[in-house]
């Protein structure tokens, strides 16, 4: 798998996780030496090519001059999420996606989940972005860090997480009530639907409850990247009242 620009290459190479790097030719060291450092320091060897040859490896002239290659993505089974949690000794936070096909918000989900502290990311494989560079780079590099579970029926997946005490939530602009209202502390799962036409019928009514961000602009809905990561922060905020308390 190829991803470029200087910063998502950095950030990968900050995770260990790249095979090789290849340089455009004329591009200025002094301007790309923190990258090179940070090659060296991993051992990943770096190449130098004429900047046509990765214009044409990519199909694009918007690499900055700098490319580098990674592992395959693959995703994880459901108990990695579950694991991932067990290990930081916290209470689970998956965050569900309903056709989210926009590679770049599946992307920045995923890099929001994975800074803001949650444990995981399920999609469902005939509605949702495939596993890119696109994906990859916009998250940059949080792809790495967090498990990327895909199944294959949405609403079954919530029902056997309610099997496992997981309380799944919704958000729907309908909603009475604000993410700040709930009690978050239980095992938890957010559901965010796309942003054309939000949560399916089937889903919607599988969940616990639903949750709504109140807006207080001109704008009737946000990016669905914004609205997990404000989500994903009132359920962080909350148990961290939960526990001041105890």
């Amino acid at each position: 798998m190829l991803i470029y620009g200087r910063n998502a290459v950095l950030e990968a190479l900050r995770d260990a996780s790249v095979e090789r790097i290849t340089v455009a030719q004329g591009v200025r060291t002094s301007t790309i030496q923190d990258l090179l450092d940070a090659a060296e320091a991993s051992d990943v060897p770096v190449d130098w090519a004429p900047r046509i040859e990765l214009d044409q490896r990519l199909g694009t002239t918007s690499h900055q001059g700098v490319v580098a290659e990674l592992p395959d993505l693959e995703y994880q089974p459901l108990e990695a999420a579950f694991a991932l949690a067990e290990a930081r000794g916290e209470r689970p936070l998956l965050v569900l996606l309903d056709g989210v096909t926009d590679p770049r918000n599946y992307g920045a989900v995923i890099r929001s989940a994975e800074a803001l502290g949650a444990h995981g990311v399920i999609t469902e494989a005939r509605r949702s972005a495939p596993l890119t560079a696109v994906v990859a780079k916009t998250s940059a590099g949080a792809t790495s860090h967090l498990p990327l579970v895909q199944v294959t029926n949405l609403p079954r997946q919530i029902e056997q997480l309610k099997e496992r005490n997981v309380w799944v939530y919704g958000a729907d602009a309908g909603a009475p009530q604000g993410p700040s209202q709930v009690d978050w502390d239980r095992d938890a799962a957010l559901v965010f639907g796309s942003e054309g036409s939000g949560l399916r019928r089937l889903v919607r009514e599988r969940c616990d409850d639903l949750v709504a961000i109140p807006l207080q602009g001109q704008v009737a809905s946000l990016n669905v990247a914004v609205a997990a990561g404000i989500c994903i922060y009132a359920v962080l905020e909350g148990r961290a009242r939960q526990a001041a308390k105890a």
